[in-house]
């Protein structure tokens, strides 16, 4: 099957739509950075340290280290969820045989109704398309082709002339 697109113009195509998902796919990442930074300036907004005590300043880096702790205790959870469920996919992945499919006869009829659902009213009867042919036609045609091929031969040969010379050649010893 040719296809209907000319090589340039596919080539043109692709190009073309190469360009276009490079462009979307650096838009997607500022988009993803510009709300990284936004996300980490709701949840951790800058500390001002100027002007505070030391014991004030222990206090803020022992409350810091118990955030850190719960959130790595966080992150190790879902990591451990993640694992979990790669595992179990694997595991999966081998338990399952395809069963041996067999071949059933469907109708076309059978097949628009399963796809159109009640749509479906035409009935698709394609022998009803067919042309119908006559026997007596079909019988006269077998006699005209079967006559003997030998009485045409130098007609339909095209070396007329040659095929006598041939003839004349072997002479009476036939």
């Amino acid at each position: 099957i040719k296809s209907k697109i000319s090589a340039s113009r596919k080539l043109m195509l692709k190009s073309l739509m190469v360009a276009k998902a490079k462009e979307e796919l650096e838009q997607e990442m500022e988009e993803k950075e510009n709300q990284k930074a936004k996300y980490l300036e709701e949840k951790a907004p800058p500390i001002q340290t100027s002007g505070m005590s030391l014991a004030e300043l222990r206090t803020l880096c022992d409350e810091l280290h118990a955030k850190i702790d719960v959130v790595d205790e966080e992150r190790y959870d879902i990591e451990a969820k993640v694992l979990h469920n790669t595992r179990e996919v694997l595991d999966l992945r081998g338990k399952f045989k395809r069963p041996n499919l067999r071949r059933v006869r469907v109708s076309a009829d059978a097949i628009l109704r399963s796809l159109l659902g009640s749509k479906h009213k035409v009935s698709l009867d394609l022998r009803a398309n067919l042309k119908s042919v006559k026997k007596e036609d079909t019988e006269k045609e077998k006699t005209v082709e079967v006559s003997d091929w030998r009485k045409n031969v130098e007609a339909m040969s095209g070396m007329e002339g040659r095929k006598k010379m041939f003839d004349a050649a072997k002479g009476p010893n036939q």
